[in-house]
């Protein structure tokens, strides 16, 4: 190391000299294989080392401090280099082994479930879940003071009932302006603070959207009736006689003609519901625009889906024939009802398919954004034309609607058994299409007299001379139709409609007996797909007795056994005044249930056996467990009784069974003949809570009318390889222990 004097002062030089240093292996000093900066000046009067100074400084290791050109020498040499070089590939092998490791589980993957897979669709009817204002009506405010509730049942889907601008003859699906928000409900301001308010706590909002109708009140209609060149064929009218306004023998939903006469247009406009709702022209390619216009207004605002509103009745026959009569010899001035006539002109003409998938197109473009899929489900009534309901799943090589509602459970109220139940599950599942999703809605209207459907339809049911009959109707019985998928779906046809859990129907309490909303809540929740909730099912609301005086329904004004109002009671939150549904007046627009004290959801948070508690540990046990949101789903039993299945994944020791009582007694159920069941099952949860943890042998399970079962067991034998004609499953996939994932398989 050589020094560098200065007045005052030493420096170190630029670098160290070791003239001696022998390379170990050259044999070659240092000063001879290194070379001197070029720049450099050698002080001549630097002092020379001796030849015994040179041996004595002799480095045969790298050490600390060494410049760059002594780790160089060092670097070339085998014993560095050999080493460097296996680590280095060494890291290269590992890394393309992560990467194909990675690209193999992202193939193998299945797709991850959707929002509206994942959690129930919770359906909030706005007039009755909160009032904010005290002014005896719920209200946008009201909804979002509550979300917590959704939180706290572990929903995340929430679907919100119309609140358009509306002078409320159909009670918000006559609407007037598809883009303002009535003021019955509040305001724009108030949707868009409940919308990000329900974003930043992880939810979704569902709209209605109502494409098939508007208010004869709208813009669009008082346009179109006075001939303006834009809007003159926005509704569908035709030539008519104004004292005999009935172009053909076309009927209303609600029954009578859907013709009606207008004076200032002098012709006839064409309504499929009330005559305060004309139908659009979808045939006119500017109304198709200015519903997909509203459809990006709506999705600009963060919209995270829409319900289709009555989709089938969207296009007509252009011809405007008459439809064929159900029963021919019928007087034609008799037709009355939609089930006199075969709706060949007016339900699902060809075209309609088209015109959702476009919507659907738009959509997807929304849903391009990592978290943010927009969905679509349809409703369609198309009772036993189930084929037609599937087309609304799309093909495979176009998409259209998520899925379809399933208003097949509709029926289970009217026939408390589990062959009934298994057969109406059966229904969906036979006719979906390989890989779609299902879903379930379960809800009740009036019924109606068997007189109203044609009576031709009954020569097609088979011989009542069969062993076992489901009765329908007082001294009326039907052949057990387990068997007969024809006859089920002609069975429908007549049936009066039954629904649980809907803004138009009587709800579960009330229509199926209040003994079996457990069980019919347990079978919703613990069936493969998307369960369906109606505001108040999850704590056991039941109808309200509403007289002629309180009427609100312009339905039932005109019929007072028509009403919806019963199923619509505000939401009973509390003990409280008006069950906590206004607590700054004492009003509310329908008259509170009497037993909002004992039936509210404040109560029932206490209460580990209420309807609210079981509620929510199904739900949980659902979004927690793979084999109940996306295993197998198997038929295991099905008798007069109880309808028992199970789910499992393949992989995975765990599995589910579940025994539903909806007879009118206690059953003893075998399954013994199961051997893919251990002999000894133990009970998670039971409806009736003293039974939670009872171990049972498969040869004898009990359980009393209108309880149902959770049974959770372990098994390395899968029930589904041995049954396939009995089991189903949306996607298959299987459970890798050894990594904790999920792969195709």
């Amino acid at each position: 190391m050589s020094l560098k004097k200065g007045p005052g002062s030493m420096e170190l030089g630029e670098c160290t000299r070791n003239p001696g240093y022998q390379d170990v292996e050259g044999g070659g000093s240092a000063a001879e294989t290194v070379s001197a900066d070029p720049g450099e000046k050698h002080d001549s009067a630097a002092p020379k080392l001796d030849s015994d100074a040179a041996e004595e400084y002799t480095q045969i290791k790298p050490y600390a401090g060494m410049p760059k050109e002594v780790l160089l020498q060092y670097s070339s040499q085998a014993r560095y280099r050999v080493p460097r070089e296996i680590l280095f590939w060494l890291t290269v092998a590992c890394t393309l082994v992560l990467v194909a490791l990675t690209i193999t589980v992202i193939a193998l993957s299945p797709r991850c479930l959707q929002w509206w897979q994942a959690s129930p669709v919770y359906q909030v009817y706005p007039r009755s879940f909160k009032d904010s204002n005290g002014d005896g009506v719920g209200d946008l405010k009201g909804i979002q003071e509550q979300l917590d509730h959704f939180l706290y049942l572990k929903v995340k889907s929430v679907w919100i009932s119309p609140f358009y601008l509306s002078p409320m003859k159909d009670f918000g699906y006559d609407v007037e302006d598809f883009r303002a928000v009535d003021p019955l409900f509040g305001t724009m301001r108030d949707f868009e603070e409940l919308l990000a308010e329900m974003h930043n706590k992880g939810l979704k909002l569902i709209m209605d959207f109502i494409p098939n109708h508007t208010s004869d009140r709208h813009r669009w209609f008082n346009l179109s009736r006075t001939r303006d060149p834009h809007y003159e064929d926005y509704y569908v009218w035709t030539d008519c006689n104004a004292t005999a306004p009935r172009p053909n023998n076309w009927v209303s939903v609600f029954g009578n003609s859907s013709w009606t006469y207008d004076d200032v247009r002098g012709q006839c406009y064409l309504h499929q519901f009330l005559k305060e709702q004309p139908d659009l022209n979808f045939r006119n390619p500017n109304v198709y625009k200015e519903m997909t216009d509203i459809i990006h207004f709506w999705l600009e605002k963060g919209v995270d889906g829409f319900r289709m509103d009555a989709v089938k009745h969207m296009l007509e026959a252009t011809h405007l024939r008459d439809e064929p009569q159900v029963d021919p010899s019928k007087p034609a001035e008799s037709v009355k009802t939609e089930f006199d006539l075969h709706h060949d002109y007016t339900y699902t003409q060809l075209g309609l398919h088209d015109l959702l998938r476009g919507w659907r197109a738009v959509l997807d473009v929304y849903s391009r954004e990592p978290g943010k899929y927009r969905f679509m489900v349809m409703e369609s009534y198309d009772y036993q034309e189930v084929e037609k309901t599937m087309m609304y799943y799309g093909t495979p090589l176009v998409r259209e609607s998520d899925f379809p509602f399933n208003f097949y459970l509709l029926y289970l109220p009217q026939n408390t058994s589990g062959l009934w139940v298994k057969d109406l599950v059966h229904l969906w599942m036979a006719n979906m299409p390989k890989g779609k999703w299902p879903n379930w809605v379960v809800s009740q209207e009036s019924e109606a007299s068997l007189d109203l459907y044609p009576s031709h339809i009954l020569h097609f049911l088979p011989s009542a001379s069969m062993t076992e009959t489901h009765s329908i109707h007082p001294g009326f019985f039907l052949p057990n139709l387990s068997h007969s998928p024809v006859h089920l779906l002609l069975y429908f046809y007549y049936l009066p409609c039954y629904q649980v859990g809907n803004h138009d129907k009587p709800r579960i309490a009330s229509s199926a007996s209040q003994i079996y909303i457990r069980v019919i809540n347990m079978l919703l929740l613990t069936l493969p797909g998307t369960p369906t909730t109606y505001y108040g099912e999850e704590i056991g609301m039941e109808n309200i007795n509403v007289t002629n005086s309180q009427i609100q329904d312009p339905a039932g004004k005109y019929n007072a056994s028509a009403s919806r109002d019963p199923g619509r009671s505000p939401m009973q939150w509390s003990g409280d005044m008006n069950a906590g549904f206004n607590i700054k007046t004492n009003s509310t627009w329908l008259p509170v249930h009497p037993d909002y004290r004992s039936v509210n959801v404040e109560v029932q948070k206490k209460d580990e056996g209420s309807v609210l508690a079981q509620y929510r540990f199904l739900n949980t046990l659902r979004q927690s467990e793979l084999p109940l949101h996306r295993g197998w789903f198997c038929y295991v039993h099905a008798d007069a009784s109880v309808f028992s299945y199970l789910r499992e994944l393949d992989g995975l020791d765990q599995a589910f069974l579940m025994v539903l009582n909806f007879g009118k007694e206690s059953a003893t159920t075998d399954l013994s003949s199961i051997r893919e069941l251990p002999d000894q099952l133990k009970v998670l949860m039971s409806t009736n809570q003293i039974n939670n943890g009872k171990v049972l042998q498969k040869s004898r399970v009990l359980t009393e009318a209108g309880e149902g079962l959770v049974i959770r067991y372990s098994t390395h034998t899968r029930f589904n390889p041995n049954h396939p004609e009995q089991c189903y499953v949306s996607e298959k996939a299987c459970y890798l222990s050894a990594m904790d994932i999920l792969y195709k398989c």
